[in-house]
């Protein structure tokens, strides 16, 4: 798995959060990345429909699918990643030796099944999910979350 999916699940929170066109500048920011790897992540959501684009100098990003509806699968096949894979494969199928040689077909079975069950577990957490997660936790930690409006809400805890 690469960070692409961590930054396109902040993205997105964050887009439905301001429910406004935000640049890939000001996005970049809020991501703590670089605003070119944040086009080449977000390219990915807008071909999937997840995302629409505002073209010129007021350009950037918009959320505009229910929170509710979005789930955490749908961002992960949008960017069409493994969750567990490997580049390497022990053993080899020359080799005379069947745990040699059968090895690499098995942890293949196995990566697969993890993979899917990955998967069936983000098809039960949506954008909405993760920001209300969000919200829990700065409440219980009496942190600053910004406002749709632009300004600043501090909760104390209890």
């Amino acid at each position: 798995m690469t960070s692409e999916f961590a930054i396109a699940v902040h993205a997105l929170v964050f887009l439905e959060h301001k429910g406004i066109v935000i640049s890939s500048e000001e996005l970049a920011k809020n991501v703590c990345t670089n605003p070119a790897r944040i086009r080449k992540v977000m390219a990915k959501l807008k071909r999937a429909d997840l995302i629409r684009t505002k073209e010129g100098t007021e350009g950037g990003y918009l959320f505009f699918r229910e929170a509710e509806e979005v789930t955490l699968a749908m961002v992960a096949e949008a960017l069409q990643i493994s969750f567990v894979s490997t580049s390497w494969r022990s053993g080899s199928p020359e080799k005379k030796c069947c745990v040699a040689s059968g090895m690499a077909d098995v942890m293949a079975g196995i990566y697969g099944d993890l993979n899917a069950c990955c998967k069936d577990l983000l098809k039960q957490r949506t954008i909405a999910d993760v920001k209300r997660e969000l919200f829990h936790f700065a409440k219980e930690k009496g942190t600053f979350l910004e406002e749709k409006d632009g300004g600043k809400k501090r909760w104390e805890k209890s």
